[in-house]
């Protein structure tokens, strides 16, 4: 199969030297590499130029086209007619060798996938067997530590009731990265942007979100929610990779606060046009439980400052649900 890989970018170009050189060593090389740059600086561009990457091409966006789903649709147009599945990664990402070789197996294992994502690998540490006591969470033979704030909404009735990389109708749910490094390929209803592939196909009948502007916060919920709807998401655990959380490009802490409630509002409504009473009670719920726990953090971390910057951030996004709503489309 022929696979093209669309790196979206700003101003990281020490980050996406790192993952080009993992893209370099891969034992299925991919036909074609977009690097789409919105960075005002010419550093990534030189970055492109100075190193000889097999297949890659350079395209700086103007204004018109800057932010992550612009980027990645403007990538996306540039695509070669022969390309049969289009991945995208993030900047600050290095993979494992063999990742798109596992990547373009499970599309040939399952030939009814629309899309199929890969893992990161250095988050949370899980270990094999049966969780010691509740504060674990399990999952397919596998354990973690829970999160507090996991903890807490399961101790008041708001914990997930789907299984990970599933969206509850109340939303807040468990993320792709609750499933375990066991190796297999499950079937999910959402995966990481970050780590995403999908069939060429798919772009003849959606798009990403332009919605979704700048930093793109939830982004990829947003899309893959949607094509769920027409078809069959994996996620391989065996297609490995490690995210190194880059800070440079990321938005300011009170803006982050604001997209985390207005864009999880907009993905929750995308997947649920109408949610019962009772799941919008709970949503509402948990985000102020959520905006409480990161005033508390205020107290309790070392970063202050971000702390309540992302709670007015959020305590802000959550009013402007009232007055300037959301609308999905």
């Amino acid at each position: 199969m022929n696979l093209a890989l669309i790196i979206c970018t700003y101003k990281r170009p020490e980050a996406i030297l790192q993952l080009l050189k993992s893209v370099e060593k891969q034992t299925s090389y991919p036909e074609q590499i977009l690097v789409v740059d919105a960075s005002e600086d010419e550093l990534t561009q030189a970055v492109c130029r100075e190193n000889k990457f097999r297949n890659l091409d350079y395209f700086h966006v103007s204004k018109t086209d800057k932010g992550l789903t612009k980027q990645r649709n403007f990538g996306v147009s540039k695509i070669d007619k022969y390309i049969e599945i289009i991945a995208f990664m993030d900047d600050d990402i290095v993979l494992a060798a063999d990742y798109f070789e596992k990547i373009l197996h499970t599309y040939v294992r399952f030939p009814a996938a629309l899309g199929v994502g890969g893992y990161i690998k250095n988050g949370v540490p899980w270990k094999s067997g049966h969780a010691p006591n509740a504060d674990f969470f399990e999952y397919d033979g596998y354990y973690r530590k829970d999160g507090s704030r996991f903890l807490l909404r399961k101790k008041i009735g708001l914990a997930p009731d789907r299984p990970p990389a599933y969206l509850p109708e109340f939303s807040h749910g468990r993320s792709v990265s609750f499933l375990p490094p066991s190796g297999k390929v499950y079937e999910v209803e959402q995966f990481m942007g970050g780590v995403a592939s999908y069939r060429k196909t798919v772009f003849d009948q959606i798009h990403f979100s332009t919605y979704f502007e700048g930093y793109g916060l939830y982004e990829d919920a947003d899309f893959t929610l949607r094509l769920s709807q027409m078809g069959k998401l994996y996620v391989h655990t065996g297609a490995q990779v490690e995210h190194h959380h880059d800070a440079s490009g990321r938005p300011d802490t009170y803006k982050y606060g604001k997209m985390v409630v207005r864009n999880g509002w907009y993905v929750w409504r995308v997947k649920y046009p109408s949610p019962s009473f009772k799941a919008q009670l709970k949503w509402h719920a948990t985000s102020f439980l959520l905006t409480l726990i990161r005033y508390g953090n205020v107290v309790s971390t070392s970063n202050k400052k971000q702390a309540l910057q992302e709670a007015l951030g959020r305590t802000a996004g959550w009013f402007s649900l009232w007055f300037n709503t959301p609308k999905p489309s």
